[in-house]
């Protein structure tokens, strides 16, 4: 299974069967669709995973991933190869006005304590603009006290969420004065990085889901959930199980968010719209 004469820049062809083999195995584990068009981009993103682990074919692989050492050691590093983690900070803004101006007055005034999970938060970008919204609302609404979960399937995107330094280019979206309050500068002005305060960072915590684990763990059902270009990557059925089971974990009256390209139509689940792309739960 394992070669010393293995290139490191050679590029290894995924045959057919292997890149059935592969997306059958990622849609049983992690409910993500591969379609045939992706096969060249699935190749790509593994090509790195072979050279660690010094294996000259696909075949290889697929028998070393499948096997339960594989399924133990190996899985976690495919998920973060194969997984995009696009985000940034208040993306698509619309939502978080809505948060702030009518989802957050809506629920002060029936509860104190607000629950947020972040399903898909990637590298924490989104966790942290949920986090500087809360808080600003918090800080004009005393006795107002919110908790965010933030999870997702890739340990890599989280380890860079926990340690929540960003880019001077990354926070570009934060408002000026969210940016004063909310982010430190570093002191060595020869790095253009920015960290997230202790007081945000402590309001978010960080763990890693799969969407096909049959229990979540929640202790406490959410209020708000935010979903956004995440079950793009699922097929319709797998979307409309997955909407169902988040219904299950989310409040009577808590609200869904999701991606503006992404669509309830023609699904049986207990949401309605109240704006584009925002949905309350039918109780």
């Amino acid at each position: 299974m394992i070669s010393n004469e293995h290139s490191q820049s050679s590029t290894v062809i995924m045959s057919g069967k292997d890149f059935s083999r592969l997306k059958d195995f990622i849609y049983n584990e992690c409910g993500i669709n591969i379609v045939d068009s992706k096969k060249t981009m699935l190749e790509a993103r593994l090509q790195k995973r072979l050279r660690k682990l010094n294996l000259t074919s696909f075949s290889n692989y697929c028998d070393y991933l499948f096997s339960p050492e594989g399924i133990q050691e190996e899985m976690t590093d495919m998920i973060d190869q194969i997984t995009t983690n696009k985000t940034d900070f208040f993306r698509e803004p619309a939502h978080f006005e809505y948060l702030s101006r009518s989802v957050l007055p809506h629920l002060a005034g029936t509860r104190r304590n607000i629950f947020v999970w972040s399903a898909g938060c990637s590298s924490g970008e989104e966790p942290y603009t949920l986090a500087m919204v809360l808080s600003d609302f918090a800080n004009i609404n005393r006795g107002f006290n919110f908790l965010i979960l933030a999870t997702d399937i890739s340990t890599r995107v989280l380890d860079k969420a926990k340690y929540a330094v960003y880019d001077e280019e990354r926070i570009n979206p934060v408002p000026y004065d969210m940016r004063k309050k909310y982010l430190l500068k570093s002191k060595d002005m020869t790095k253009k990085i920015y960290r997230i305060v202790p007081a945000l960072r402590e309001q978010v915590r960080f763990r890693r889901l799969n969407f096909m684990d049959r229990d979540f763990g929640f202790r406490e059902p959410m209020d708000v959930i935010f979903c956004r270009n995440v079950i793009i990557y699922f097929d319709k059925p797998t979307q409309e199980k997955l909407l169902n089971k988040f219904c299950q974990y989310l409040s009577p009256d808590g609200y869904l968010f999701m991606g503006h390209s992404e669509t309830l139509f023609g699904m049986d689940v207990p949401l309605t719209q109240v704006a584009p792309t925002i949905y309350r739960r039918i109780a």
